[in-house]
């Protein structure tokens, strides 16, 4: 049974449709002369593959154990969460790999709390973002295949009966709030990696979109945007953002048409840093927060919201403008006007020169 107490056939799609033939995977180099074919996704219509349906060959495992403590306080069922033994960076990963990492909210409710005490830890430089796996069923790997259809309601996706809080009003418990995960990525002072392992589906694609930077398992990784397939629409980050990466033309073509695209692929169009060997993924993943850890942390913070105030409008000139206010506060011309006021004095600016 899978977490959601259906077993994972429940998924939408009938049998007939889990086991036709995969769709043709689509490519963007110019001398393709047809397109190859590749496995069915794990799209958020359909959260399993059916025993039979060709498979990529199997990786290895890319989660080195020995390099991660998990972090304690936490009592996680749908996510992992991992800090490094040797560098500030911690490792958040999707653990269903049984319904290809589809969330349910309380999935998303843990990838928040995880999200946010990664935020607010003054002693983690970096995030990664991942999926576990292979999965159990027919040993598919998935970053997240987004949001688990078998629960999706009329006011959004809806906690079981035995799981909501209590604390939540009914109103709230259908809810879009993986919109909440995004802004959070998208606001946290902290370069967020994301590591594509698998299938980057839906609203798993759009939280790929959202991260910082994006590195993609080359035989594993798979781009899928399977909103229209399913009624619905991401009219924010998932979609801006992507027509920022990748330019309109192409991000109308996810969009609008769907289909299926590869590692490299996605490399060539703009919105992957840069294509791994499966086994090889979290070992440069944790390479790649190490150096950013290495790096001035005040520097990284600023450079992060710099480069989002371009598109955020006034929100991200408030985000940007209170990191700045933070940073005037440590100065020593801060202090003294501060100190003047509680000691009811005029403040002395003479030892502060006027820089051009």
């Amino acid at each position: 049974m899978s977490p959601t107490g259906e077993p994972p056939e429940a998924a939408e799609g009938s049998a007939d449709e889990l086991t036709a033939a995969p769709e043709h995977e689509h490519r963007v180099d110019a001398d393709v002369t047809g397109p190859r074919t590749a496995p069915e996704p794990a799209d958020e219509a359909r959260t399993d593959w059916a025993p039979g349906r060709a498979t990529r060959p199997e990786s290895a495992q890319p989660f080195e154990p020995e390099r991660w403590r998990a972090v304690e306080g936490f009592a996680f069922t749908d996510i992992t969460y991992h800090r490094a033994v040797d560098a500030p960076v911690v490792r958040i990963a999707f653990d269903r790999p049984e319904v290809r990492n589809a969330f349910r909210p309380h999935t998303v409710d843990e990838l928040y709390r995880a999200l946010d005490h990664a935020r607010a830890s003054s002693d983690v430089g970096c995030v990664l973002l991942t999926g576990n796996g292979p999965s159990p069923k027919d040993g598919g790997w998935a970053f997240c295949s987004g949001g688990d259809q078998r629960i999706r309601g009329r006011s959004g996706y809806t906690y079981a009966d035995d799981e909501a809080p209590a604390q939540v009003d009914p109103a709230a418990a259908g809810r879009l709030h993986i919109l909440e995960v995004q802004r959070l990525i998208r606001f946290m002072p902290k370069v967020v990696i994301c590591l594509v392992s698998g299938w980057a589906a839906g609203g798993g694609h759009s939280l790929h979109v959202v991260c910082d930077l994006s590195l993609a398992s080359a035989e594993q990784a798979r781009f899928k945007q399977t909103d229209a397939d399913v009624g619905s629409f991401d009219a924010g980050y998932g979609s801006a953002y992507l027509a920022r990466q990748v330019g309109q033309k192409f991000a109308r073509e996810i969009f609008f048409l769907g289909e299926t695209y590869g590692a490299e692929d996605a490399h060539r169009m703009g919105m992957v840093n840069r294509v791994v060997p499966h086994a090889e993924l979290e070992r440069v993943g944790l390479e790649w927060g190490a150096a950013i850890c290495r790096k001035s942390p005040t520097a990284q913070r600023m450079l992060k919201f710099a480069f989002n105030a371009v598109d955020d409008g006034l929100v991200g000139q408030q985000v940007f403008a209170g990191e700045t206010t933070r940073l005037a506060y440590m100065t020593d011309e801060a202090v003294e006007g501060r100190n003047a006021f509680l000691e009811k004095r005029p403040p002395d600016w003479s030892p502060f020169p006027y820089y051009y």
